[in-house]
């Protein structure tokens, strides 16, 4: 079940809370992926992601905004030329290899397919590119409010996310989790977000925050070929043709 495009626009660009998460989630997005890093790279978001592409918008080669047919698009960044576009949730207009980066967030947990939309996120990748899975954490307190866009879909555990992602060929790297404020709209909420997001990072770990979040990297093993191991179990052809010797009768 995708969210339309148009109320998740309102939430992260119209509302005090909306703002605020988008900040929470954008910095912690960044601490693990700073932009400097990314430089002449390919960053790619998928679900509606754009809220935590700006911060690559100078650096890299190329910034894309995927946003899926059942969601709808919106031009996105305002003020600048656009980089949006609409995409089938499994056929993305993206070449095979293409993506040095790619974050995925309110994409994979409302997917009506999501092993075949991990599969598709496997083949965009270039080898060593890497994966940044955003979720509602189905312990914290964001996932069971329907007032906000991660009350949508399913919300999962870090070790269901885990597990997905393996199966999908991707070799886990790290974890991190953000959004440990309330759902609430009261301002002593917002405008102590800031601390909560420091304090909770620190104390709390996976278990009160609004999302969880999985590193992955794309690992393409080189094919084991015969070589010299295989050929020296034949027999040495060196002596072929030659006289075998004969035993003295004496």
């Amino acid at each position: 079940m995708h969210l339309d495009v148009l109320d998740l626009r309102n939430f992260y660009y119209r509302t005090q809370l909306g703002r605020a998460a988008q900040k929470a989630v954008r910095d912690r997005v960044v601490s693990l992926w700073p932009a400097t890093g990314i430089a002449g790279q390919t960053v790619v978001g998928y679900g509606f992601a754009v809220p935590l592409l700006r911060p690559y918008l100078e650096q890299a080669r190329r910034v894309i905004g995927l946003m899926p047919a059942a969601q709808g698009v919106m031009p996105w960044p305002a003020g600048m030329p656009n980089v949006s576009a609409l995409s089938e949730e499994t056929r993305w207009p993206l070449e095979t290899g293409m993506v040095d980066r790619l974050i995925l967030m309110h994409g994979l947990e409302t997917a009506n397919n999501p092993t075949a939309l991990m599969e598709e996120c496997w083949r965009v990748l270039g080898p060593g590119g890497r994966a940044l899975f955003v979720v509602p954490n189905r312990a914290g307190l964001w996932a069971p409010s329907e007032s906000t866009p991660f009350g949508f879909g399913r919300p999962y555990t870090l070790g269901q996310l885990d597990a997905q992602a393996r199966r999908a060929g991707f070799v886990p790297e790290r974890h991190a989790a953000a959004l440990y404020i309330p759902p609430s709209h009261r301002r002593f909420w917002l405008r102590s977000a800031p601390m909560w997001e420091r304090m909770g990072s620190r104390v709390s770990g996976l278990l009160a925050a609004g999302v969880v979040m999985l590193e992955v990297s794309k690992q393409i093993h080189s094919p084991r070929r015969p070589g010299l191991g295989a050929r020296v179990r034949k027999p040495l052809s060196v002596l072929e043709g030659a006289v075998r010797p004969v035993a003295d009768p004496a």
